[in-house]
């Protein structure tokens, strides 16, 4: 059994170490491009959404390098990526790749199916073996997320720009040659140090900007074209609102203790959209209430085109904008997107922020004095 994963940002880095520590054959991905793209858009049918394309470029990618098996998180609800590893299989079946698919829903109660399906992946029934893997995973993905949080904090206050992601793009080079847990470790931490040491413009004037919006979107770069890179090199800092570790957290650790946060986001989102639609619409619509009243100067809502809950949650967000007087902009991207016009919306809307807090500033002087 030679396994792999589609990407989604850096969640590979936890993958890798829980793969790695379990003693099992891995292949990863190339980290996804303009290749990847091309191979899924081909094999793909051409209303799905880009998720799903991206997800076929990076498996036929890692069965071109000898994988036989996948390993893919599962979905509930009405979405269309609960629907995905069925359709990946029998797409990639036709091209000649009969791979195995190794699926985890959330457990919504079933941790007998769910633990199973661990016994399977480990290829043994020892709790301490998987339990240790597991404990060393979540572990580098947290560590992962507060690199990324170091990283969206420093691009906009570096005084040179483009340092951050020296380090950032070195990173991605040294943790695919690391082995286990320990040495991922050290690669994630001296780079979030090399990050946090960076030289600061003091007078640099900074936004802040929630970015809400379909998880795969947000959190990948190569289908978001880089938007958090972008916009820090404008004097943004940005704060999403879905991570795979809070995702973690939330579904696994605290859903059966009933402790989730999810509650507060849902209570946010309900004067404007009261039940579950599907994918992340409700947290869309929480996230960007929340992020208005934290005083956030702008929301950037990212999605897919065709993605039936973020086009109801986009339907709603101007009237959001409204009753919180928060600024917003959507980014709709597929294999089409162009990054010339998808950069200027992006410049055009950090303009209009910076002039709306001029303002606002030059008013509180007035009423001042």
């Amino acid at each position: 059994m030679k396994l792999t994963f589609p990407h989604m940002g850096n969640q590979y880095v936890a993958a890798k170490v829980l793969l790695e520590e379990l003693g099992l054959d891995i292949v990863i991905p190339p980290q996804c491009s303009q290749d990847t793209l091309e191979i899924g858009t081909k094999y793909s049918p051409e209303s799905i959404c880009l998720p799903l394309k991206v997800n076929i470029g990076n498996l036929v990618e890692s069965a071109k390098a000898g994988a036989d098996t996948v390993v893919f998180s599962g979905s509930c609800g009405p979405c269309r990526f609960g629907y995905y590893s069925i359709l990946e299989k029998e797409i990639l079946k036709e091209l000649g790749y009969d791979m195995e698919f190794i699926l985890f829903d959330p457990p919504q109660g079933d941790y007998k199916t769910f633990i199973s399906r661990i016994f399977k992946l480990a290829q043994t029934s020892n709790p301490y073996k998987i339990t240790r893997a597991l404990k060393k995973a979540v572990q580098i993905l947290y560590q992962v997320d507060a690199l990324d949080a170091a990283a969206h904090y420093k691009r906009p206050r570096q005084r040179e720009i483009g340092k951050v992601d020296v380090y950032y793009d070195r990173f991605h080079q040294e943790v695919r040659e690391a082995q286990g847990y320990r040495e991922t470790s050290e690669v994630i931490e001296k780079t979030k140090q090399s990050i946090m040491a960076i030289e600061e413009d003091p007078d640099r004037e900074i936004l802040k900007i929630g970015i809400v919006g379909e998880i795969y979107t947000i959190i990948e770069p190569f289908v978001n074209l880089n938007v958090e890179k972008k916009l820090g090199e404008m004097g943004v800092e940005i704060e999403k609102s879905l991570k795979i570790s809070s995702w973690l957290t939330e579904h696994l650790f605290l859903s059966p203790l009933k402790l989730t946060s999810e509650g507060k986001i849902h209570k946010a989102a309900k004067p404007y959209l009261k039940t579950m639609i599907g994918g992340h619409a409700r947290e869309t619509i929480g996230y960007t209430v929340e992020y208005a009243k934290r005083n956030f100067d702008g929301v950037i809502q990212i999605y897919p085109l065709t993605c039936m809950p973020e086009i109801v949650a986009q339907s709603i967000l101007p009237t959001v904008e409204k009753d919180y007087n928060i600024p917003y902009l959507c980014l709709i991207v597929d294999e089409m997107t162009g990054e010339a016009g998808y950069s200027t919306r992006l410049e055009a809307f950090v303009d209009l922020l910076r002039r709306r807090k001029e303002r606002q500033e030059s008013a509180e002087l007035l009423l001042r004095y």
